[in-house]
């Protein structure tokens, strides 16, 4: 801690930050011996993020990530989305495809950043806003492989018309950005993705991870 700074919002910040990271919850013993301060002190922290409705507490003392989070993370995705658009233009341009940024919203794949390229004759129309089972597509299947759930072995996912017939897609995960898990991408019409494109999606993934840090 340095003289500019506040302790007590630094432990309500790592409160947070722990709950975020579990499942089940922390109880208020947990909490303290992560911290390493006493009982006293969490429980005011506790009291003052549940006001704020950033923590809820169930019946058996729990505390975990509340509601009000939510409201707090809708600001992101504008955010997110202003830094990734000079990386997808250049990827878009350089591609001759529609470039995307897409990130995670539950046990969907959301795009949030869309850019088409200007000089190509015809392109896939992908807009902001469309959704897919992560499961499908290769954004939300780049997205899987970073979770170790899909082998992603070169780096990257291809797709083949898993969302549109016709069109193919290859998308790369954002690797190395706290609290973001998505990945960027492109799709195009065609019966396979050219090989040069695997390796420019993983460095625009890799422009975008930058930008987010």
């Amino acid at each position: 801690m340095t003289a500019e700074t506040s302790q007590t919002l630094d432990r309500g910040l790592r409160v947070l930050k722990l709950l975020a990271d579990t499942d089940h919850g922390l109880t208020v013993t947990e909490l303290s011996l992560k911290l390493g301060v006493n009982r006293t002190v969490v429980y005011r922290l506790l009291a003052t993020l549940e006001q704020h409705a950033l923590i809820r507490r169930d019946l058996g003392g729990r505390a975990r990530v509340g509601l009000g989070v939510l409201r707090l993370g809708r600001q992101v995705h504008p955010l997110v989305r202003e830094a990734a658009l000079p990386a997808l233009r250049a990827l878009a341009e350089d591609i001759g495809a529609t470039a995307h940024l897409t990130l995670v919203d539950g046990t969907e794949a959301l795009a949030v950043a869309v850019v088409e390229p200007t000089w190509t004759d015809y392109h896939v129309a992908y807009r902001a806003g469309f959704r897919h089972p992560l499961d499908r597509g290769a954004a939300g299947r780049a997205i899987l492989s970073a979770r170790g759930q899909l082998p992603a072995d070169p780096g990257y996912t291809l797709t083949h018309g898993e969302l549109e017939a016709g069109a193919s897609g290859a998308a790369a995960p954002l690797l190395g950005v706290t609290g973001v898990e998505g990945s960027v991408g492109v799709v195009m019409l065609a019966d396979a993705v050219p090989e040069r494109v695997g390796s420019r999606v993983v460095d625009a993934a890799r422009e975008v991870a930058e930008a987010l840090r």
